[in-house]
């Protein structure tokens, strides 16, 4: 289970008022469990880890290993929840690096409108034998489909209309949408997003599953880990973490707080990061309320904005995710001429100087005013990262329901895709 450390919150929070928000949590979660409560024909994701089937994941798995014999790379292309979780899982698991040592790559699109950026994919692609996952549940969002055409394209000319279609496998609605129509029109091989599933809250379903499973991850050992969160998380009182995290979170947002920084000390976590950073903006940012939610990479990010965070405006709070020590240590050797003077650390672990580090930016940021949500979250492996993202979604949705707002729509985004349309003439 992740603990929830909130003992560094105390000096901007009072204790007494935190545990009076215990009956608020209590009606949050019930909408949630009950389906009561606003958005809430979007609550599939909720039992979702002990609702899929292995029938299911025989599926996703079948595909995976047809993709990983016959290519090289895959191209997974969606946007917003269509791709951030799976690409937060691969870098979790796989390192921000397993492109350069995987033998099947994994290369993501359709998440911008960057010409340069397609041209170079296209460029990798050349010469090697590839697979796309289109990835929307309407097919009608224009960075997926705009990519969506372009790769099929490729795929066209490389291999012809037919064997291509071999080549393409559809994550969509399994009832409608323009990605519907296509993938029926085409004969794609093909997995439903289930309608009552939103983007941010899919990475349990294909969205997720199927380019894990491609670029080698378990996926059955990510579905235990959230099997096990949906059943262990299902404690209605404060000794819930995910109910200590969304009452500190809700509690330090009124008391003026309106900045979450999310960080890890792991070059690994970043994209969970940014999954997180959509999962909470997208939920809880609309009438006019909202904590906005920042990533950072710690120590990285402590040379650029820990100026900002020592010393700027107090209107801030941070969420440390931590996890123990890596199995493979590195020490710090010692240099006889010693001109970089660290030979005080010589015997010393990589992973000692990054516990001393945690400790003293936990300390400076607390004596500096901003306090500090710790996560404790154990080992970085697939059982985890199941275990954490459904925490996270959990603790999302009782935190937005607390806040009073719906978490499962998005209306302002709508705003600019309309604007958009307008302004290219449609």
């Amino acid at each position: 289970m992740i603990e929830t450390d909130i003992s560094n919150i105390w000096g901007s929070i009072d204790f007494s008022k935190l545990m009076s928000m215990e009956e608020r949590l209590r009606e949050a979660h019930a909408s949630l469990a009950d389906g009561t409560g606003a958005g809430n024909d979007f609550l599939g994701w909720y039992h979702l880890p002990s609702g899929t089937t292995e029938a299911e994941l025989d599926a996703i798995a079948a595909a995976a290993k047809k993709i990983r014999k016959e290519s090289q790379a895959l191209v997974v292309i969606g946007i917003g929840g269509s791709y951030l979780g799976a690409r937060a899982a691969i870098e979790f698991l796989n390192g921000t690096m397993h492109n350069e040592s995987d033998p099947m790559k994994i290369y993501f699109a359709g998440n911008h409108l960057s010409t340069r950026a397609l041209n170079d994919l296209a460029d990798r692609l050349e010469n090697v034998d590839f697979s796309i996952n289109i990835v929307s549940k309407s097919g009608s969002t224009m960075e997926t489909a705009v990519a969506a055409r372009m790769f099929r394209w490729l795929l066209n000319r490389k291999y012809g209309v037919e064997k291509a279609k071999e080549r393409i496998y559809v994550t969509t609605d399994p009832y409608k949408g323009k990605l519907r129509t296509l993938t029926q029109e085409e004969g794609y091989t093909n997995f439903p997003i289930p309608s009552n599933v939103g983007g941010r809250y899919s990475v349990f379903t294909a969205c997720g599953l199927l380019p894990m499973a491609v670029a080698g991850i378990d996926i059955r050992a990510v579905m235990a880990g959230a099997r096990k969160a949906e059943q262990e998380l299902d404690v209605r009182s404060m000794e819930n973490p995910a109910w200590l995290y969304a009452a500190a979170r809700n509690m330090l947002y009124e008391n003026g707080k309106k900045i979450e920084i999310l960080c890890s000390y792991e070059p690994d976590f970043e994209y969970v990061g940014r999954w997180w950073q959509q999962l909470f903006g997208e939920s809880e940012g609309k009438d006019g309320k909202g904590i906005f939610p920042a990533c950072l990479q710690f120590t990285t990010d402590l040379h650029s904005m820990g100026q900002l965070i020592q010393q700027g405006e107090r209107n801030m709070f941070e969420t440390v995710v931590r996890f123990v020590p890596s199995g493979r240590e590195l020490s710090i050797e010692i240099d006889w001429k010693n001109i970089d003077d660290l030979n005080y650390l010589a015997g010393k672990t990589v992973g000692y100087v990054e516990e001393n580090a945690y400790e003293g930016v936990l300390q400076a940021h607390v004596d500096g005013g901003v306090p500090v949500i710790v996560l404790k979250c154990g080992e970085m492996n697939a059982r985890t990262l199941g275990y954490m993202m459904y925490f996270f979604q959990l603790s999302c949705g009782i935190s937005a329901y607390t806040l009073g707002v719906n978490p499962f729509n998005q209306p302002g985004v709508e705003d600019y895709k309309r604007n958009m349309m307008t302004n290219l003439g449609r």
